[in-house]
C-alpha cells in the first residue's frame, strides 16, 4: 500500500506517519495478494482539542471509507482501523457467500491467518452479517425543488436525509446532514 498522509492543523511527525502505516498495514493480512492502493489518510485537529481522522482506501471494487473523533489521535487511528477491518469482514463474507451460493470452490480472502483466528472471524461476521435486513421500502413521487426546500423537507421530515429531484438538472439528488451539523447533497455523475 501506498500511503498519503496529510495533516491539517496538525504536524504529521515521523512517529504519528508510522504509527499509522504500522496500523493501517495490518489490513493486509486480509488480502490473498499484496495490495497495490492509495492510502489516503487526513489527520485534523480541531481548536476544541478533538482530532480527526479520515482513511479511504480505493481498491477495484472496493472502497474502504471510515472517519473517527477522539482527544487522542492515536487512539482515533486505532478506531478507524478497527472500522476498516470490520468492513473488510463484511465484504468477505458477502463475496464468499455469494460464491458459496454460486457453487465455487471457496473463495480464499484472508491470507496469513491462522485457521482457529479465521473461524472465529467467521462465525463473528456471519452474526453481524445475518442482522443486516430490509424492514420496510417506501415508495413516493420525486418532486422537482432545489437544495434549499429539500433541506427544509428534510428538516420537517425530522430525517437526517431526503431523496428528491435536482429541479436545475432534473437528476435524483440526496441532501443529508453531516456531523458537523452542515448539509451536503449526492448527486450522480454524468
Amino acid at each position: 500500500m501506498n500511503y498519503n498522509v496529510r495533516g491539517e492543523n496538525i504536524e504529521v511527525t515521523p512517529a504519528l506517519r508510522e504509527y499509522v502505516e504500522k496500523k493501517i498495514g495490518k489490513l493486509e493480512r486480509y488480502f490473498e495478494d499484496s495490495v497495490e492502493a492509495n492510502v489516503n489518510v487526513n489527520l485534523k485537529f480541531y481548536s476544541d482539542q478533538e482530532s480527526k481522522i479520515e482513511v479511504t482506501i480505493p481498491m477495484t471494487n472496493l472502497v474502504l471509507r471510515a472517519e473517527e473523533y477522539n482527544e487522542d489521535m492515536y487512539a482515533a487511528i486505532d478506531l478507524v482501523t478497527n472500522k476498516l477491518e470490520r468492513q473488510i469482514r463484511k465484504h468477505k463474507t458477502k463475496v464468499n457467500r455469494k460464491l458459496r451460493e454460486q457453487g465455487s470452490p471457496k473463495f480464499m480472502f484472508a491470507a496469513g491467518t491462522e485457521e482457529a483466528e479465521g473461524a472465529q472471524t467467521q462465525t463473528a461476521v456471519q452474526e453481524e452479517e445475518d442482522q443486516i435486513q430490509v424492514v420496510r421500502t417506501k415508495r413516493f413521487n420525486l418532486k422537482p425543488m432545489d437544495s434549499e426546500e429539500a433541506i427544509l423537507q428534510m428538516n420537517m421530515l425530522g430525517h437526517n436525509f431526503f431523496v428528491f429531484t435536482n429541479a436545475e438538472t432534473n437528476t435524483t439528488n440526496v441532501v443529508y446532514q453531516r456531523k458537523d451539523g452542515k448539509y451536503a447533497i449526492i448527486e450522480p455523475t454524468e
